[in-house]
């Protein structure tokens, strides 16, 4: 049977996929760019008639009913990244956060997830019947799949093609094709300030023609990439590919030819911006897209001569340590890939990590130093104080790699806004890091 008749053989709409659930059955339904909405939401129609089904996601930022009160007895969720629709499920008892280095992602999979029916989202088909998971779906959905007892797959016409390994299904492997159009959830570039153009041409400074970039999510890692403009020779190994790459690479700055590792290719394991980012990855034969097991593993990333990663945190204390997933008790994202980086940074020949925050914070008109003592209770740490290797703020960077505990609260405090180093030399010397 060609694939086209075995395409229309196991096309159904949404209402008629959802029904392969069951009670108590397990469902992956996706990832950040790379979720599969319109089944979700058919899913959700069938509440009533349902117990106990748990679904696992990765990010979700949508507020999507399952998330409410409502959804208690017939769903329940459970996730390794808190995006802000998690956060609404953590609140209400509904989602289960579990932590997870994305290079483990594996075993969160086969561990926690342990799917029994997998919702896809994929792009149209190719002319040989193989549809690519996507912008984010290449992280680790075909672990997924080999999991599941049933594959549903919701044909997006939106999701771009990608190229790479572990990036694609053929029609024969998936059970039920659904066709929904839906948009990828995009970030939107935000105007850069000047704090922030400070803080990244600190770290600017310390990146040599030639380097191998990985770009952490926010405003500030983006400032960095926008920042680079004057430079020669990039390359890229990421965990996820952003609109400041492909703007750098449109100028002729990325250009990858003196990668040590993979040359010739952006390698990364997703695309997260604007809907130009999706369509520039469609179809593009320069990148190369992989499973976060591969890209995400230290041990790879250090395959990178001048590896340079930046990633950004919610708090700083003065042994060095970081919090960028979890602050007093309430759990904001996740620890993600950032650990993996810092790690096979320093690993690379050449190679250094970046830990970037702004050194103070507002909140209902009332500011606060990221830059801090100690902690709040309940707050995780996502970097260890023994990993970490330069931290900056808008006030510098400093390497706090080979620093005494003593010498590490100074430069630290160093970076933090001057209303608040007073108050900080106090607390190293509570401490007894300060005499």
């Amino acid at each position: 049977m060609d694939w086209k008749t075995q395409y229309q053989e196991k096309l159904r709409t949404p209402a008629q996929a959802v029904q392969v659930v069951r009670n108590g059955d397990r469902i992956y339904a996706g990832t950040s760019s790379s979720i599969a909405y319109p089944l979700i939401d058919a899913l959700y129609q069938r509440r009533d008639e349902l117990e106990g089904v748990v679904l696992c996601h990765g990010m979700i930022n949508r507020q999507l009913p399952i998330f409410t009160p409502e959804a208690k007895g017939h769903f329940s969720t459970t996730t390794y990244f808190a995006g802000a629709g998690c956060r609404t499920g953590i609140q209400n008892g509904l989602t289960t956060f579990t932590s997870f280095h994305l290079s483990q992602i594996d075993l969160w999979c086969r561990e926690v997830a342990r799917p029994n029916i997998a919702f896809l989202e994929v792009s149209p088909p190719d002319e040989e019947g193989y549809m690519s998971y996507g912008a984010y779906g290449t992280t680790f959905h075909d672990y997924v799949r080999e999991l599941a007892d049933t594959v549903v797959l919701q044909v997006n016409p939106n999701a771009p093609y990608v190229y790479g390994e572990k990036n694609k299904i053929h029609i024969s492997q998936a059970d039920i094709v659904v066709e929904a159009a839906d948009q990828s959830d995009m970030v939107p570039n935000l105007p850069l300030d000047e704090t922030l153009e400070t803080l990244s041409s600190h770290i600017v400074a310390l990146i040599p023609d030639g380097a191998t970039l990985q770009l952490g999510l926010g405003g500030i890692s983006n400032a960095v990439g926008f920042g680079l403009r004057e430079k020669n020779d990039l390359g890229i190994h990421t965990e996820m590919y952003t609109d400041s790459m492909m703007e750098l690479t449109k100028l002729g700055v990325v250009t990858n030819r003196r990668k040590s590792f993979l040359p010739g290719k952006a390698v990364t394991s997703f695309a997260l911006g604007t809907r130009a980012l999706y369509d520039y990855v469609d179809h593009n034969p320069d990148f190369h897209f992989a499973p976060f097991s591969f890209v995400n593993d230290p041990y790879t990333i250090a395959r990178n001569d001048n590896m340079i990663s930046v990633n950004t945190a919610m708090a700083v204390d003065l042994y060095g340590q970081v919090a960028a997933d979890c602050l007093g008790g309430k759990q904001q994202s996740a620890v993600g890939g950032q650990v993996d980086y810092v790690r096979g940074a320093q690993m690379s020949k050449g190679g250094k990590s970046f830990i970037a925050l702004t050194s103070s914070h507002q909140k209902n008109g009332v500011s606060s130093s990221r830059i801090v003592s100690s902690f709040p209770a309940g707050t995780a740490v996502t970097t260890a104080r023994s990993d970490v290797q330069y931290v900056a703020t808008e006030y510098g960077c400093v390497n706090l790699k080979v620093l005494t505990m003593g010498d590490r609260a100074r430069a630290l405090i160093s970076l933090a806004h001057p209303d608040f180093r007073d108050e900080l030399t106090e607390g190293a010397k509570r401490l007894g890091l300060l005499p």
